[in-house]
């Protein structure tokens, strides 16, 4: 063990959170630092870059009175670490780990460091099962599987956090791996959710990137009413704080999410938000630092650190626990093709949209289903893990509300009187989509999912539900007896045209009944 060098009088240069310093002793790439005042306070840093004769020392706490002449520089000669033990769950912690709710340090199991150990591909196991997110447009269409990493593409203005918070409230795992038969009222019970400790427990890391601090305290009072905080990590970034934090929060929190996934065998659903205020931080970084800029100002090196962070999910062979990620990002300006969401998908294993346009029409959650896609569902739905008929029904569905949507246009020219019959059973089958399945005001189970999704292709005519088998269409088609999905207002099988919105399966939340769209 080394032991730690003070470095005084070598500070030349402070910009921002960026301090420069003469390498007067034997350093290296992100060791952690001290940078400690002329008041004797002490200010945790890294060594962000260095040459022969200079260092670039990131400071991760304010910089305000800190002076060159007094300042002196501790070196650790270790990376940044981060203390975990088995009691992080239902504490609340900044940027750099430090506990905020007021509760003691957390009783260090061991000393982890942030930025990961890289996983063996030949110790990578293909991500399966499924994780109930409660969201239809997810749990039937975009299945999210145990060790995924599925980002959430957004809009600025949408309301993707409280979509975020719900999740991380409601997410859980499903028993045995098995489903229910797909009809209203078989739920299965999970195993998420649950408070307890140990081996298969279900654990969420919520992650605040760049929040205001009142959109920080919304996060934290519904995860805390909700009673979902007992079993939720959670990580705060404030918009003001030094942009050199902002790009290590995402690192110390998934450092948490390692060692509850694979010390302690759980499984991990991390939700981050908003990994565009990370990409934002990186090129504010990069430009102080001097590099040549790339696409729109990023730095040309945004791909592999954004994999740094995505590629920490997974499953690893011979470990029980997994790690998942659920990423959400604004697309600046509306784009999908920005670098942002462009290289965030070329790492992740698909993509969740929301629309614009269905957030105009009051639809909650306004995700697009067409565009949306998850490259593992085949992986993790089926027989075995939800239930046989949840591929067909999801692949049916989609088929459907596509012809829909073509459909749309060919109204917007002809009218709508001149649309074949089963032109316009699809033109309305369109509309009770998205108000009824788009559109939910609680939660629901995939079975209630599954159950509202026969029922809405039961208005269609069945020589046009070529995704369906035989056996299929005289099961949940053209048998009358099988159960109809009931939503709140009692729609039943009323025609399309006096549907109303979506069904409520539980009480709201204490976030839904605020109404918040954070």
């Amino acid at each position: 063990m080394r032991a730690d060098v003070i470095l005084e009088g070598a500070a030349h240069g402070l910009e921002g959170p960026l301090l420069f310093a003469r390498r007067e002793a034997d350093v290296a790439l992100n060791d952690a630092v001290e940078v400690i005042g002329d008041d004797g306070s002490a200010r945790v840093g890294r060594v962000s870059a260095l040459d022969e004769e200079n260092m670039v020392i990131e400071v991760l706490e304010s910089t305000t009175g800190l002076g060159l002449d007094a300042t002196r520089i501790r070196i650790l000669h270790r990376p940044l670490e981060m203390a975990v033990g088995p009691n992080l769950p239902g504490r609340v912690f900044n940027s750099v780990g430090q506990p905020i709710d007021g509760g003691p340090p957390v009783p260090a199991e061991k000393m982890m460091r942030i930025d990961g150990l890289a996983i063996n591909p030949a110790a990578r196991d293909l991500p399966r099962d499924f994780i109930e997110t409660s969201i239809s447009t997810i749990d039937l269409m975009n299945s999210l599987v145990r060790g995924q990493k599925l980002p959430l593409f957004s809009c600025g203005g949408l309301p993707h956090d409280r979509l975020a918070t719900q999740i991380a409230q409601r997410a859980r795992l499903r028993g045995g791996g098995g489903g229910g038969s797909g009809k209203k009222g078989d739920g299965s019970e999970g195993g998420g959710g649950g408070n307890g400790g140990g081996r298969g427990q279900f654990s969420v890391v919520f992650v605040g990137i760049g929040v205001p601090y009142d959109i920080a305290a919304s996060f934290t009072r519904a995860m805390e009413e909700s009673g979902a905080l007992a079993h939720t990590v959670m990580f705060l970034n404030h918009a003001d704080e030094p942009s050199t934090q902002r790009l290590l929060t995402p690192r110390f929190a998934l450092t948490a999410a390692e060692y509850l996934a694979f010390v302690e065998g759980r499984h991990v659903l991390v939700v981050m938000t908003d990994m565009t205020n990370y990409c934002e931080a990186l090129r504010e970084v990069s430009a102080s630092h001097g590099e040549i800029p790339s696409r729109k100002g990023y730095p040309g090196y945004m791909y592999s650190d954004l994999a740094t962070i995505f590629e920490r999910a997974g499953c690893i062979r011979g470990l029980e626990g997994t790690l998942t990620q659920l990423p959400i990002l604004t697309m600046p300006g509306d784009d999908i093709g920005h670098p942002i969401p462009d290289l965030t998908g070329y790492i992740t294993e698909g993509q969740i949209v929301l629309g614009r346009e269905l957030d105009r029409k009051g639809l909650f959650p306004p995700v697009e289903v067409l565009p949306s896609l998850s490259r593992l569902m085949d992986a993790g739905t089926g027989k075995g893990y939800t239930h046989e008929d949840h591929p067909a029904l999801a692949h049916q569905l989609f088929a459907s509300y596509a012809r829909a949507n073509r459909v749309r246009v060919l109204a917007s020219v002809m009218g709508v009187e001149g649309l074949p019959e089963n032109d316009r059973k699809f033109l309305e089958f369109g509309d009770a989509f998205e108000e009824r399945f788009v559109a939910q005001d609680g939660p629901r189970t995939l079975e209630e999912s599954m159950a509202l999704g026969w029922d809405l292709l039961r208005g269609l005519p069945p020589g046009e539900l070529t995704r369906l088998s035989s056996a299929q269409l005289a099961e949940y088609i053209e048998n009358r007896d099988w159960p109809h999905f009931e939503d709140a207002s009692g729609n039943g099988d009323k025609p399309y045209s006096e549907m109303g919105n979506g069904p409520v399966s539980e009480e709201e939340t204490p976030a839904d009944q605020e109404g918040s769209g954070y």
